[in-house]
Parts: structure tokens; sequence; C-alpha cells
């Protein structure tokens, strides 16, 4: 969602609220490597009583948000305004899924760094929303 909402702002010339003063870590995961682990997850129905499990998909590596938003404005080839505001109330500095069940079970580990994600997606919303 940040990358979306992030890259909407950067377009538009619009500025970027980054929280804590831009000490966050958020675990961003490419949309093919989620989907990977759905298909993963259907392809192997859970034995467990009752017959469900819960699986974690995510790239299990938290990045730097200012680090993130570098490659963003990289990619699209523009400079963020970015607004440094402090924390929100009952947010984290870092987030990261923890994705040993879903490697255990179902195989899965994400493949695409940032540094390709990124500009992939950048790709993609440029075309999808002709901008």
């Amino acid at each position: 969602m940040a990358a979306f909402l992030f890259t909407r702002a950067i377009l538009a010339g619009e500025p970027i609220s980054v929280f804590n003063n831009g000490e966050m870590w958020r675990d961003f995961t490419y949309i093919d490597d989620i989907v990977n682990g759905v298909i993963r997850a259907l392809d192997r129905p859970s034995t467990a009583t009752p017959p469900a499990a819960i699986y974690n998909l995510g790239n299990h590596k938290s990045e730097k948000l200012l680090d993130f938003i570098a490659l963003l404005e990289k990619a699209v080839g523009r400079e963020a305004q970015i607004k440094l505001e402090t924390m929100q109330p009952g947010d984290v500095p870092a987030t990261y899924a923890d994705i040993e069940a879903s490697r255990r079970d179902l195989g899965f580990e994400p493949t695409t760094p940032i540094s390709v994600g990124l500009p992939k997606f950048v790709t993609w919303y440029r075309s999808f929303y002709n901008d």
C-alpha cells in the first residue's frame, strides 16, 4: 500500500508523511511473492485439527522507510516531498513478517528485493494510470 500511496503522491507533487521522524522500518513484499505464497497454501491443504492453518506471508526483512522512499524516487524519476511527523498513537517503529511456518509447511521464500520490485511496481502504475 505504501508504494501505491507514495507513488501517487510523488507524481502529483504532494507531500508524503513519514512518521517517527523517519525512524520507521517496514517489511515490504512484492506482490508476485505473495501470490506465490497463496498458491502454495492452496496447493497444500492443512492436515491440522481443525483442518486449517494460518500463514504469514511477507519478506521477513525490515527495510528503513526512508531507504524505501529513496528507491521509489529513483524509480519514479522525481524527488518526494517528505513531511517528517512524530509517531502516530498505536503505531510501531518496526514490523517484519515471521514466515517460519510458511517456510516449513509451504516452502515459501520471497525472492524479489525492493530494488527490483519497486521499479516493476512503478512501471505497472504508470502503465495502468497512463501517468
